[in-house]
C-alpha cells in the first residue's frame, strides 16, 4: 500500500457520519450551558454557542469530503466566523441585528483577545453588547471543527473528546459562582462519552481496513456472546456506581463551599484607592448641604434606606473599600437590561423599581439601595454611564468611574433583604468572613469593646452591647454653630478624642466607625456603610418621590450573621440627646503658695512595645489560610470520587498483574520458571485480544500468536521450543538459562506490544482478561495440579502453556 493510500482517511458511512455529529451536538451542548448563568439564562447565548457548533461540524466534514489541509480549512473558519459572527456574536451593533457595520467588525476583530478578559471582569450577568456572545458562539465552533476533524480523519476514536472536555471545562472556568445543571451535565457528559466511544471503538475493531495483526480466532458464538455481555454488564457498573457516588456524596462534600471560578481570581479592573472614601465628605453633606436637595427616588419602599458604599477597610486614617476584600467591583454587562426578579428568589426579601433623578450630588458612588438586578441609564450621558458602570455584588454598591451629576437618570430594580426579629438572629451565629485587618486603630478600641460587652457570649447579644452602650452613653452633635463642639473626621485622634472623653460627642460618622473597630476587635465581622434615608416619622406621602438632602446623609454598621447576612445597626444616639455643659464652679480664694519639696523619682514604666502581634492575630493568620483552602479542597474532593471509582480497579487489576509476573519469574522450581515466562506471553497475547486455546501445546499455540502478532513470531516459536525443552528434558535448567530465558521473553513481549497503537497498550495493561482465564484455569485443573504435585519432579513437566495444566509437547 503506498505511503498516500496509508494517509488517507477512512471513508465514513453516512449513518457513522450522523451519529457521530449529533453525539458531538450533545456533548459540545453540554459544554455551552455552563455559560448559562454568566449571561443570566438569556437564550441568545444558546444561539451563538449551538450556532458555532453546527457550523463547526459542517466545516469539518466538509474539510473531510474535500480533503482540505491546515491553511485551508483555517482560512475557512476565519471567513465563516466573520461572516456569521455579526448576527451571532454581535446582533447588538449589527444593523438589523445581523448585516455587518464598522462596530460589529470591530467587536468581532477585538473580541477574539480581549473578549476572554471582558467575561471576567464584568458583573454577572454581562448581557449581549460589547462582545459578550463572542466567547460562547467562538469557543463552540472552534472545540467542534476540531472535535469534528479528529473523529472523522483519524482511526483512533478517543481524540475527539479532548477537545469536548476543553469546552466543558471553558464553560465552568468563565461562569459564575452559580453552577448551570452540574449533576446532569456531569452524568449526559459521562454516559454519553462513554457509549459514544463503546460505538466508535467497535466499529474499528470490525473493520477490516483498521484491525491489527491480532488474529480473528473462530470462536463459539454463545461464549463471544457472554463475554460481550460481561464487559457491557460491567461498564454499565461502573458507571451506575459513579453516579450514584457523585449524586450522593457531591452535596455532602460541597456543601456550604462557595464554587471558585476565574472571576474570582482576576485582579479587580478599577482602583478604588484612586477615589477617596465617602465617609470623608459626611460633614460636608451635614453643615454645607444640609437642606440641599442631593437627589429624588422614587419607589422607595418604607424604611429602607439608600446605599452609597459599604466600608471594610481602616489604616488609621480613613475607612475605605479594600479591593482585596469586598472591593472586587465588576463592570456591568448590559446597563440598558433591566433584570426582572424571580419571586422564588425573594425568600422573604421585598422587590422594588426604584428611579433616580440627580440634582445637587456629584461623585464616582452610584446612590441605590438593596441588592441591585438590573439597572437602565437614561438622560444625555447614559452610554457614557453605562461603560463606566461597576457593581459589587457582595457590598451592594455601584460606582461609575466617570462619576454621576446633575441631569443623570437611572433606573434600577432592587431586592431588599428580609428583616429579622431579635428572637430569630439569636438562633445564628456570626459568619465566618475573612475581611482587612484593621491597622494603626488606638489602643482604647480594644479596651472600650472589652468594658461594653463583658461577659456577654452570645452573638446577637455582643453586637447589641456596642449598639446599646454608645447610643445610651454617647451625645449627638453635628458640630454646627448652634450645636455642642464636635470635630469631623474619623482617623485615630478622633476615636481616641471621642471614647476617652469625660463626655462622647460625635455623630454617625464617628459612633459607626468606632463600633465598627470594637466589633472587629473581639472578632464580630463588621463594617460601616454610608447612605441616605429620610425621618420616615416626617413623610407625608412615602409613595411619591422623595427628595433626599445632605441632612438626611448617615452612616450606620452592618454585621454579618450565618445563614442571614449583613444585619444593620445603629448605635447612633438620638439627635435630641445633646450634651450637658460642665457646671460653673465657685470661684475660690487662692492662698499663698509654699514652696513644696520635689517629689521623690519614680521608676519609668514598662510599656509593651507596640509592635508587639497580638495573640489573635496568628490565629486569624491560620484560620484566612484554611479559608482559602476549603474551597479548593472541596472541589478536588468532589472531582475526585468518579475519578477513584474508575481507577482504583485498574490499579487492582495492574498490581495483581505485576505480582504474578514477579510469582511466574522468580517462584517455584526453574521449569516451573521457564514455563511460568511461557505463560506471561500468553497473558499478554490475551490482553491484547488475540484468542487462543486453552488445551493447545506450546508449539500450537505458538502459531496462533505469530499469525496475531508477525512481527514477534520467530521469536514466539524459538520461546515455545525452549520452554518444551526445559521443562520436558532430563534435568533441570540451569539459573543462567532460566535467565536468558526471561530476557529473550521480555523481548517478545515488547516486541508484541509494539506491534498495537497506544490505547490498545494501555488497554491491555488494565484488561483482567488473563487474570478471568487464570482463575477459570485454575478452577478446572485444580485437581489434577494436585496430583502432579504429589508425583515430584515430573509435576513440573506436567505443566501446560499457562502453568496451570498439562499440555503437550
Amino acid at each position: 500500500m503506498s505511503r498516500a493510500a496509508q494517509s488517507a482517511p477512512p471513508p465514513v458511512p453516512r449513518l457513522q457520519a450522523g451519529i457521530d455529529a449529533g453525539v458531538l451536538l450533545l456533548l459540545l451542548g453540554l459544554g455551552v450551558l455552563g455559560f448559562g448563568p454568566t449571561f443570566g439564562g438569556d437564550a441568545r447565548y444558546l444561539v451563538a454557542g449551538f450556532a458555532g457548533i453546527i457550523l463547526g461540524l459542517g466545516i469539518a466534514w466538509a474539510g473531510r469530503l474535500l480533503r482540505w489541509g491546515l491553511w485551508m480549512m483555517i482560512g475557512v473558519f476565519l471567513g465563516t466566523y466573520l461572516v456569521l459572527g455579526h448576527a451571532l456574536a454581535a446582533p447588538q451593533e449589527a444593523f438589523l441585528g445581523f448585516l455587518p457595520t464598522l462596530r460589529s467588525l470591530r467587536i468581532l476583530i477585538v473580541g477574539v483577545v480581549f473578549s476572554w478578559k471582558d467575561i471576567l471582569t464584568v458583573a454577572d450577568p454581562v448581557g449581549t453588547a460589547s462582545g459578550m456572545l463572542v466567547v460562547p458562539f467562538l469557543a463552540a465552533m472552534l472545540c467542534a471543527v476540531v472535535a469534528g476533524t479528529l473523529a472523522w480523519r483519524l482511526r483512533t476514536p478517543y481524540w475527539p473528546m479532548l477537545p469536548v472536555l476543553v469546552l466543558f471545562a471553558t464553560g465552568i472556568a468563565f461562569g459564575t459562582n452559580r453552577a448551570s445543571l452540574p449533576e446532569i451535565r456531569g452524568i449526559l457528559l459521562v454516559v454519553a462519552a462513554m457509549a459514544w466511544l463503546a460505538y466508535r471503538r467497535d466499529i474499528a475493531r470490525t473493520d477490516a481496513r483498521t484491525r491489527v495483526a491480532i488474529n480473528p480466532a473462530v470462536t463459539d458464538p454463545a461464549t463471544a456472546a457472554s463475554g460481550r455481555n460481561r464487559r457491557l454488564a460491567l461498564g454499565a457498573g461502573v458507571l451506575a456506581a459513579a453516579t450514584v457516588l457523585t449524586l450522593a456524596l457531591s452535596p455532602v462534600v460541597a456543601a456550604g463551599q462557595d464554587r471558585r471560578v476565574l472571576r474570582d481570581v482576576v485582579e479587580p479592573p478599577v482602583d478604588l484607592f484612586a477615589y477617596p472614601s465617602p465617609l470623608t465628605s459626611f460633614r460636608k453633606y451635614v453643615k454645607d448641604n444640609e437642606d440641599t436637595v442631593l437627589f429624588t427616588v422614587d419607589g422607595l419602599p418604607e424604611g429602607e434606606r439608600v446605599r452609597l458604599a459599604a466600608l471594610d477597610a481602616y489604616d488609621g486614617v480613613v475607612y475605605n473599600v479594600n479591593p482585596q476584600a469586598a472591593g472586587n467591583f465588576a463592570r456591568v454587562g448590559d446597563a440598558q437590561q433591566l433584570g426582572d426578579i424571580d419571586p422564588d428568589d425573594l425568600d422573604g426579601g421585598t422587590s422594588a423599581q426604584l428611579t433616580f433623578d440627580i440634582k445637587d450630588y456629584s461623585g464616582v458612588w452610584l446612590p441605590a439601595g438593596g441588592e441591585l438586578e438590573g439597572v437602565r441609564l437614561g438622560g444625555p450621558r447614559a452610554s457614557e454611564l453605562g461603560r463606566s458602570l461597576y457593581y459589587n455584588d457582595e457590598a451592594r454598591t455601584a460606582l461609575s468611574t466617570v462619576g454621576v451629576q446633575s441631569g443623570d437618570t437611572y433606573e434600577v430594580n432592587a431586592l431588599f433583604p428580609e428583616t429579622f426579629s431579635e428572637e430569630q438572629l439569636a438562633q445564628y451565629g456570626f459568619a465566618d468572613l475573612t475581611l482587612p485587618r484593621v491597622q494603626n486603630d488606638p489602643p482604647v478600641i480594644a479596651a472600650k469593646a472589652g468594658e461594653y460587652i463583658g461577659a456577654v457570649s452570645e452573638p446577637i447579644e455582643r453586637a447589641r452591647r456596642l449598639e446599646q452602650v454608645l447610643s445610651a452613653q454617647g451625645f449627638f452633635s453635628n458640630g454646627k454653630e448652634d450645636e455642642a463642639k464636635s470635630l469631623p473626621g474619623h482617623g485615630a485622634a478622633r476615636m481616641l478624642n471621642l471614647l476617652d472623653a469625660d463626655q462622647m460627642v460625635g455623630d454617625d460618622e464617628q459612633y459607626a466607625v468606632a463600633m465598627a473597630l470594637m466589633a472587629r476587635k473581639v472578632n464580630i465581622p463588621a463594617r460601616v456603610v454610608m447612605g441616605f434615608y429620610p425621618d420616615w416619622d416626617e413623610v407625608g406621602n412615602a409613595q411619591g418621590p422623595l427628595e433626599i438632602t445632605g441632612g438626611d446623609v448617615h452612616a450606620w454598621v452592618e454585621v454579618a450573621f450565618d445563614g442571614v447576612g449583613w444585619v444593620a445597626f445603629n448605635p447612633t444616639p438620638p439627635e435630641d440627646n445633646e450634651p450637658v455643659p460642665p457646671q460653673q464652679q465657685p470661684k475660690s480664694s487662692p492662698k499663698p503658695q509654699v514652696l513644696q519639696p520635689p517629689p521623690p523619682p519614680q521608676e519609668p514604666a514598662e510599656l509593651p512595645p507596640d509592635s508587639a502581634p497580638e495573640p489573635q492575630d496568628a490565629e486569624e493568620r491560620e484560620k484566612d489560610l484554611l479559608d482559602e483552602l476549603a474551597p479548593y479542597l472541596a472541589i478536588i474532593g468532589v472531582v475526585l470520587i468518579p475519578v477513584v471509582v474508575l481507577v482504583v480497579p485498574l490499579v487492582v487489576v495492574a498490581l495483581l498483574k505485576r505480582k504474578r509476573r514477579k510469582r511466574r519469574e522468580h517462584q517455584g522450581l526453574p521449569a516451573d520458571r521457564v514455563g511460568g515466562g511461557w505463560s506471561e506471553l500468553v497473558s499478554l497475547a490475551t490482553d491484547l485480544g488475540a484468542e487462543t486455546n486453552p488445551r493447545a501445546t506450546r508449539r500450537e499455540s505458538a502459531r496462533e500468536l505469530g499469525a496475531a502478532f508477525p512481527q514477534s513470531s520467530e521469536s514466539t516459536t524459538k520461546l515455545a521450543s525452549r520452554a518444551d525443552a526445559g521443562i520436558f528434558a532430563a534435568g533441570d535448567p540451569s539459573e543462567d538459562e532460566v535467565q536468558d530465558y526471561w530476557r529473550d521473553v521480555r523481548t517478545s513481549l515488547d516486541g508484541m506490544r509494539g506491534s498495537v497503537g497506544f490505547w490498545k497498550r494501555q488497554r491491555a495493561r488494565f484488561s483482567p482478561r488473563s487474570l478471568l482465564r487464570d482463575a477459570e484455569a485454575r478452577r478446572g485443573t485444580g485437581r489434577r495440579d494436585a496430583g502432579a504435585r504429589r508425583g515430584g519432579r515430573r509435576s513440573g513437566r506436567g505443566r501446560g502453556q499457562d502453568g496451570t495444566g498439562g499440555g503437550r509437547p
